[in-house]
C-alpha cells in the first residue's frame, strides 16, 4: 500500500472515530448513556483516533515538498506528544479504572481516575492542546490556493478551537455548560482529519491542489 493510501484511509478512520466520540459525548450529557457504557465508549472511541491520526500526519510529512517539511516535521512532533499523553490516559481508564469501579474497588484507584483537574485530566488536556498546535504548525505546509486553501482553513479552524479546549480543561469550576464551550472541537477535528486525508490522495496522484 502506498504512503498516500495509508494516509488517506488512516485519515478517514481518525475522522470517523472523532465523529463517534462527539456523538457518544452528546448522548452521555443527555443522559442516554450510563456507566460503564458511557465511559467505555468515550475512551474507546477517543483511543481509536490516535494511531490513525498519527499515521495520517506521518504520511502528510512524507508527501510534503522538502522545502516545507520543517513545518510538517514540527507538526508530527506535536502529534506524537498528543499520542503519548492520550494513550497513557485512555489505556489506564479502560484497563484499570473502569474495571476497578465496576468491581467496587474505586477507592483504591482514585488517583488514576480522570475527573476534573486530576492527573489524567491534565494528561488529556496536554494531548488535545498538542493536537491543536500540530494543526497550527501544519498550516505553512499547505498552499493558500484551490482545494489546499480549504484544507488550510480547516487546520486553522481547529487551531482556533484549542484555546476554548484549554478553558474547558483548566477553568477552576467544571460543568456540563462549560463542556459545550469546547463543542466546536467535535466539528473541526473530524473535518480537518478528513480534509488532510483527501489532500494526501490528491498529492499522491499529482493534483496541483486546484
Amino acid at each position: 500500500m502506498s504512503i498516500g493510501s495509508v494516509g488517506f484511509w488512516s485519515g478517514l478512520t481518525a475522522s470517523a472515530a472523532a465523529v463517534t466520540y462527539g456523538v457518544v459525548q452528546i448522548l452521555q450529557v443527555a443522559g442516554a448513556l450510563r456507566f460503564p457504557a458511557d465511559e467505555i465508549l468515550i475512551y474507546g472511541s477517543s483511543l481509536c483516533i490516535v494511531v490513525p491520526f498519527l499515521l495520517e500526519m506521518l504520511a502528510f510529512h512524507h508527501l510534503t515538498p522538502p522545502g516545507k517539511q520543517f513545518w510538517t516535521h514540527a507538526s508530527l512532533v506535536f502529534t506524537i506528544i498528543y499520542a503519548v499523553f492520550v494513550i497513557a490516559n485512555y489505556v489506564v481508564q479502560l484497563a484499570t479504572v473502569i474495571p476497578a469501579k465496576v468491581s467496587g474497588a474505586s477507592e483504591a484507584i482514585r488517583l488514576l481516575e480522570q475527573t476534573p483537574h486530576s492527573l489524567f485530566w491534565d494528561y488529556d488536556a496536554v494531548g488535545y492542546i498538542a493536537m491543536g498546535l500540530a494543526c497550527l504548525l501544519a498550516v505553512p505546509a499547505v498552499k493558500d490556493v484551490g482545494f489546499e486553501r480549504w484544507v488550510r482553513r480547516s487546520l486553522i479552524a481547529h487551531a482556533l478551537v484549542t484555546p476554548l479546549i484549554s478553558i474547558v480543561y483548566f477553568y477552576p469550576t467544571y460543568s456540563n455548560k462549560l463542556l459545550f464551550l469546547g463543542f466546536p472541537w467535535a466539528i473541526t477535528a473530524p473535518l480537518f482529519m478528513l480534509m488532510v486525508a483527501i489532500l494526501l490522495r490528491r498529492r499522491e496522484r499529482g493534483s496541483d491542489g486546484s
